[in-house]
């Protein structure tokens, strides 16, 4: 976009440009969001900034109606790959927080001079400001939804001193930390916002809670959303409760619970919080935004699938604001990924729900069938095969994934190199093209992942005329659907769970063949066999010591008949 497209949009008040770029206004000192309902500034009096810290770094303070800062992250970062955009995604995490700039640098492999140069370029402020940004926002939260002390509150958001904690506040936001508590849009209602206990306020629900919106571009299917994520909800790590969905977080300084509910409208969702220490929120919020795919944009997604005559648009207009579910603790998705395969959704979660009361460590505070973090790659890399309750070549997988993990052979967070990580998890036996692709698209957040040899994808090709078999699937992926091939894959299995009947008119169609066992297909689980992956159950694997271990059963391992691929 120029800056007379941005002018336009910003004429429109188009919330679809909202964390997209922010405008400043000269005459007035402001930055806003493009939607912002005050007056429409002359283009002459407009700047135009790709980043909220970029238009703080030029002397611009937030807007007190509008507030830009609170606008849902651009979607830009969850496409790009580049050294940009890893940096972004890591600042979001609180890498600067955490390691400073040179922890960010090395992550991304370049000096903090070069890191410092692209970031200024593209955004108009480095990582320090981009840092300083975030840990505004962070504070403006704690500011405005609790009681906490401002002190507290000021080493919670990552200031390393109180005075540097007032100084910003001040500048980005025109007033003092106890103005803007004073003048705040006031406390959230946990009656409103999934409060499992029904307590009804924050203050009786712990000094580690906070309860806040989460800003996103509607429209959004939080049915589809919560349903997926429900269905494969690993006992005593993640439940479906009250009309929404809650799971357990494992972050840099200790362990949180996230509670997620449904929004007062459909532009934001609720997040109840209850950390370990509130130093972790933005890590959170974050992890959050990631695992609901919140930042991204549903309208240009759906242009893209869902343009005229595209095979696509009658699955893509049923569905509006479908999303790509990512993932709030990368090590957990690989580790599920491999647990997956060959075994139905349900016999996943059961296999997974036992590795987690074996190997995960209890809650300090048990919430509900929440009671225990999900085990950490280095402890799983620690187990024998004998104790993991699946056959032998896929515990063997499993220990070498973890153990990648464990050692930093494989990155998998927010900043990894995309192409890299997917080429070392294919390089690890019992690791195939399928599961290093869904640990791409989920764990990494990939929007750009197609799932061709996936059995359920395959099935809703056929069912829209579509050549089903995997490469040339893959082809019409890649020539109809980049940069959005992980939304089409969502949107193809939640046709494959449609009767034959709600495929649009005019398209022909085929019946979904049910598996051996006479059950429906049940989305990405339903893959093909024949991948090298699969073997790992089939194959004597070398463990350890090199000696060759059949593929016997394991005491308490789920054990299905096996199953013939049907859409071949």
């Amino acid at each position: 976009m120029d800056d007379d497209q941005r002018y336009l949009a910003v004429r429109s008040k188009d919330t679809r440009f909202d964390g997209v770029f922010y405008v400043g206004v000269t005459s007035t000192g402001i930055y806003c969001r493009p939607s912002c309902p005050a007056l429409t500034p002359k283009q002459v009096n407009t700047r135009f900034f790709p980043s909220a810290a970029g238009a703080q770094r030029a002397g611009f303070r937030a807007c007190k109606r509008c507030r830009p800062d609170a606008s849902p992250g651009s979607p830009e970062w969850n496409v790009r790959a580049d050294v940009v955009g890893r940096s972004m995604r890591l600042i979001s995490d609180g890498a600067v927080d955490r390691d400073g700039v040179a922890g960010l640098a090395d992550r991304v492999g370049y000096s903090e001079r070069q890191l410092n140069r692209l970031l200024v370029a593209e955004l108009g402020a480095g990582p320090l400001a981009l840092a300083r940004a975030q840990r505004a926002q962070t504070a403006r939260v704690l500011i405005e939804t609790t009681d906490l002390p401002m002190s507290d509150i000021a080493f919670a958001a990552g200031f390393s001193s109180i005075r540097q904690f007032n100084d910003t506040v001040r500048d980005v936001f025109a007033r003092s930390p106890s103005g803007m508590r004073r003048f705040g849009t006031g406390r959230a209602d946990p009656r409103n916002c999934g409060d499992p206990a029904g307590t009804g306020s924050a203050e009786t629900a712990g000094p580690g809670t906070v309860t806040l919106r989460l800003p996103l571009r509607p429209p959004i299917d939080l049915d589809h959303l919560f349903g997926f994520l429900a269905t494969r909800a690993v006992p005593g790590v993640e439940e479906a409760a009250d009309g929404g969905f809650r799971r357990v977080l494992a972050l840099p300084h200790g362990s949180g619970v996230v509670h997620i509910s449904r929004g007062d409208t459909d532009d934001h969702v609720w997040c109840r919080l209850c950390l370990d220490l509130l130093k972790d929120l933005g890590t959170a919020v974050q992890r959050c935004r990631r695992l609901l795919d919140l930042d991204t944009d549903p309208h240009a997604v759906a242009d893209a699938l869902g343009a005229g005559g595209d095979p696509l648009a009658g699955i893509v207009a049923r569905r509006p604001g479908l999303r790509a579910p990512g993932s709030a603790d990368p090590a957990e998705t690989a580790v599920r990924a491999v647990v997956g395969q060959q075994i139905s959704v349900a016999a996943a979660r059961t296999v997974t729900g036992r590795l987690v009361e074996r190997f995960g460590t209890p809650l300090a505070f048990p919430l509900g069938g929440l009671t225990r973090t999900f085990p950490g790659p280095e402890v799983l890399a620690a187990a024998s095969p004998e104790d993991l309750p699946m056959p032998t070549g896929r515990a063997a997988a499993l220990i070498a994934v973890s153990a990648a993990l464990a050692a930093g052979d494989i990155d998998l967070g927010p900043g990894a190199d995309r192409d890299r990580a997917a080429a070392r998890l294919r390089g690890l036996r019992g690791i195939g093209p399928w599961t290093s692709d869904y640990i791409r698209m989920r764990a990494l957040g990939d929007p750009d992942v197609f799932l061709g040899s996936d059995l359920g994808v395959r099935t809703s090709l056929e069912r829209l005329g579509l050549p089903g078999d995997a490469r040339s699937a893959g082809k019409a992926a890649h020539e109809r659907w980049r940069p959005w091939r992980s939304y089409a894959t969502h949107h193809l299995w939640a046709a494959s769970r449609d009767s034959p009947s709600a495929v649009p008119d005019g398209t022909p169609t085929t019946t979904a063949a049910p598996d051996a066992t006479g059950r429906a297909l049940d989305d990405e689980d339903e893959n093909d066999e024949r991948r090298p992956e699969h073997e790992s159950g089939r194959i004597a694997t070398a463990v350890g010591n090199g000696r060759a271990v059949g593929g016997g059963r394991r005491a308490g391992a789920v054990h299905r008949p096996r199953r013939r691929d049907t859409a071949v």
